[in-house]
């Protein structure tokens, strides 16, 4: 799978089946940039069983105020469009996969 980019205007058509990780972020932010490679490794290991979708919170303020976005990088879990789990910061590989384990 590839990684999604997800607007105000699309947010809730890509997150509507399935289990789908949110991350909001930003381009000026430093742990959102450290975050992204991961979340790409992510992508190749997880395959179909996990989609990645990106909310670009500067271009997209709607959502992000929506699900209390407050700092960034924050990632959520939606299963079937609800949102399941929350976690905010950078996390090593090893520990996001752990955090995503029970949403698959």
């Amino acid at each position: 799978m590839s990684i999604a980019n997800v607007s105000d205007q699309t947010f809730s058509n890509e997150v509507a089946s399935g289990t789908v990780l949110v991350d909001f972020w930003a381009p000026w932010c430093g742990p959102c940039k450290m975050i992204s490679p991961v979340l790409e490794e992510i992508d190749q290991e997880v395959g179909d069983k996990l989609k990645i979708a990106k909310v670009n919170v500067d271009e997209n303020p709607d959502t992000a105020g929506r699900f209390g976005v407050m700092s960034i990088p924050t990632l959520m879990v939606f299963k079937d469009g609800e949102m399941v789990d929350k976690l905010h910061g950078f996390q090593p590989k090893e520990q996001l996969l752990e955090w995503l384990n029970p949403h698959f």
